[in-house]
Parts: C-alpha cells; sequence; structure tokens
C-alpha cells in the first residue's frame, strides 16, 4: 500500500496537494475508494481513502489509525561530505533505509565537486526527494530531513548536542566498536570524509570540538561505503539494527 508524508496532523479528513497529488492522480491513475498509508509529521500513521480530487488535490478519509513506529531509539544524523557523481544519491537512499534521522551534506577542503548557490539548492531538492521516495518505500513513520549543504566549521557548531563520531582514516587507535561500547547516548552524529580524505587541520578542527577519532578497520573503504558501514555499525550497537 503505498505511503505519504502528510505536512500536518491527521484528521478525520485530510487534503493532499502538491507533488504527492499530482503523483497519485497522473502517474499512478489513483481512483476513489483506494487506500493509502498517510504519515504526519508527529509519526502518527493511518489508513485512509481516496475520496475526491480537485484540480490540484486528492481528498482523504480518515478509515484506521494504526502504531506502525518504525523509527529507531537513538537520533542518528549522517553528514557526508559531498561526493561526485551518483554517489551522494546512493548514500541518502541507504541511509535512510538505515534508520538515519537527518542527513547533512558537508563541503570540506578536499571534496571534488562544488556547487554555485543555484546547484547547492537543485541538490539538496534532489536529495530531498530521493530520501522521501526511500522512507516511503521502506516504511519509515518519520520524514527524513536533508538540510542544505554546509562547511565543516558551520557544521561542528551545529552538533554541540550530539555525540560526533568522526570516521577519520588515519586514526589506527580506537576501532569504532569500542568507542560506542562505551557510551550510552541518545543523539549521534556520524562525520565521513570525501573522496580525497580529511586535511590536518580540519582533524584537529573535529576534534577540537569534541569529535570522538575512529577507525573503521584495516582496509580502506571508499566514502560512500564509510558512510554506511559507519551507520549500520552504529545502529547495530545503539540502535534498532538486528534487534
Amino acid at each position: 500500500m503505498r505511503r505519504l508524508f502528510y505536512r500536518g496532523i491527521l484528521a478525520d479528513r485530510v487534503v493532499i496537494e502538491g507533488a504527492d497529488a499530482h503523483h497519485l492522480m497522473h502517474v499512478m491513475r489513483a481512483r476513489c475508494g483506494q487506500e493509502l498509508v498517510v504519515v504526519d509529521d508527529e509519526g502518527s500513521v493511518a489508513r485512509m481513502e481516496i475520496v475526491g480530487f480537485s484540480a490540484d488535490a486528492v481528498h482523504l478519509r480518515l478509515v484506521e489509525r494504526f502504531d506502525a513506529d518504525t523509527e529507531p531509539p537513538v537520533h542518528i544524523a549522517l553528514a557526508p561530505c559531498l561526493l561526485k557523481g551518483e554517489k551522494m544519491d546512493l548514500v541518502v537512499q541507504k541511509a535512510v533505509e538505515l534508520g538515519a534521522m537527518e542527513i547533512l551534506p558537508v563541503e570540506s577542503a578536499n571534496c571534488v565537486v562544488r556547487y554555485d548557490v543555484k546547484k547547492r539548492e537543485a541538490r539538496a531538492a534532489r536529495w530531498q526527494k530521493i530520501a522521501d521516495e526511500a522512507a516511503k518505500q521502506c516504511g519509515r513513520s518519520a520524514r527524513v530531513i536533508v538540510h542544505s549543504i554546509r562547511d565543516l566549521r558551520a557544521f561542528l557548531q551545529e552538533m554541540q548536542a550530539h555525540t560526533l563520531i568522526f570516521c577519520y582514516e588515519n586514526e589506527q587507535q580506537m576501532p569504532l566498536k569500542e568507542s560506542l561500547r562505551t557510551r550510552e547516548d541518545s543523539r549521534y552524529a556520524i562525520l565521513i570524509g570525501p573522496e580525497g580524505g580529511f586535511s590536518l587541520d580540519e582533524a584537529e578542527q573535529v576534534t577540537a570540538a569534541g569529535g570522538v577519532s575512529v577507525t573503521l578497520g584495516p582496509r580502506i573503504l571508499r566514502a560512500e561505503t564509510a558512510a554506511l558501514a559507519a551507520l549500520a555499525a552504529l545502529q547495530y550497537e545503539k540502535g534498532d539494527l538486528g534487534s
């Protein structure tokens, strides 16, 4: 059954507008009587029936509310530095499936790609669309937010309330697994470098801001592999993956 995220609070009657309405009417060829699963901004989930259409909207009627919380017990923010090609698309999609609550693309010194203001907005919109579709497909009960691109300094200032896991290619002493087993926090952020890695100055900035430098093992991982491996490991240790 198709899942939609409703920007508001569920009621007995709901009106779906915008891209979702267009998709239902012109792509899915929805008809009255069809049912959808709808998730609101508070994570409430309900089965709703299509009862009518107007020019740019689909009208729904509440059929049944039910408990379908699929969110992990810890809040995880994934912060991958910008990757070239479609690698960021992959990271965003799989991060949503693995339980990330938010995704914060970071621009660092060794990023191969650079975007002007217009392209930054376009990329953020593209990644949000990918995240929304992934959330619907895997049955999330909360919308995963993809934030706008920010530089490393701004990111570090924003992560003060999180335990910051810094996956650093030059770290040799502290395995991620050991680091996680000594912590009982509720909010984590995972910082992953670009294809060219972090500069020494950037690494010092991260550790000075409280980042916990960890290694993901003896092999050199591609940036997109490292992002998903770290997220999966954290979810296994602290979340609901494998529970």
